[in-house]
């Protein structure tokens, strides 16, 4: 069995819904919409006191950002949710949990065939504007995780949000403490699954191994099918060290393939 070859493997192939493409294109749309907005208004401020007479260490800020990146953008999801009367119609919003693959889940009014609704997984990632190669190439999420998520939902849309910000701190003269601003400047929002083949890499670090974005603030989109995503996905787990036989027991593993 370790030799099979792999096209001869009876797979477990996901289909997603005929309109699952336009339902990309209108959650990436308006998580856009709303992260542009909140930007263009003004809302993109994160205030980060401290006591440290030199402020926040600009050096090391990248490294630190992402936790306070990610709630902001909770927030102003939050925010339009609040609006009864909100243009984007979102219906829901919930901060992933730990260990989760998404760090925000994103519920949209949709009107479809057979729901009215639709869900977008999104995945916040925090670079520095002021770090030249800050958060290049970071790692999105497990490969055998996520290969599995597709099987068994092949309608599963995981979002990638990119968030640039800027840091800078002041001094408060009434009381002497010093003020961290950080600011969300530019970002870029795109669906997993579209992403060019040549964009995305396979890390072998940590288990499976780790998905990767090559350079997050620069992708290309080729339209693809979850079952010719899930298909890209493997052949560049089968291409690294870990080869065909390590791949094979990740199918196993997670029933990737029909019973024998």
């Amino acid at each position: 069995m370790v030799n099979k070859d792999y096209s001869k493997l009876d797979f477990k192939i996901p289909i997603e819904a005929q309109d699952y493409r336009d339902c990309s294109d209108f959650v990436v749309g308006q998580i856009k919409s709303i992260v542009d907005d909140a930007i263009k208004n003004k809302k993109n401020k994160i205030i980060i006191n401290t006591n440290l007479k030199l402020g926040l260490p600009m050096e090391n800020i990248n490294k630190v950002a992402g936790p306070f990146v990610e709630a902001w953008a909770v927030e102003i999801f939050t925010d339009v949710l609040e609006d009864e009367n909100n243009k984007y119609d979102l219906i829901n919003v919930e901060a992933g949990e730990r260990l989760n693959m998404a760090d925000i889940i994103l519920q949209f009014k949709r009107n479809r065939k057979q729901q009215s609704s639709v869900t977008g997984f999104v995945d916040v990632k925090a670079t520095s504007n002021d770090i030249k190669g800050s958060g290049k190439s970071p790692n999105i999420t497990s490969f055998a995780r996520i290969r599995t998520e597709y099987v068994k939902d092949p309608d599963y849309l995981f979002v990638i949000l990119s968030i640039k910000h800027k840091v800078y701190s002041h001094r408060d003269k009434a009381s002497n403490m010093m003020f961290g601003v950080m600011e969300a400047v530019d970002f870029n929002a795109y669906d997993l699954k579209f992403l060019g083949k040549n964009d995305i890499s396979y890390n072998l670090a940590l288990g499976s191994g780790q998905l990767q974005v090559r350079d997050i603030h620069y992708v290309s989109q080729e339209i693809r099918t979850t079952w010719e995503f899930c298909q890209l996905l493997d052949a560049k787990c089968i291409a690294s060290r870990k080869g065909f036989s390590e791949w094979l027991r990740y199918a196993k593993q997670n029933n990737w393939i029909k019973d024998e």
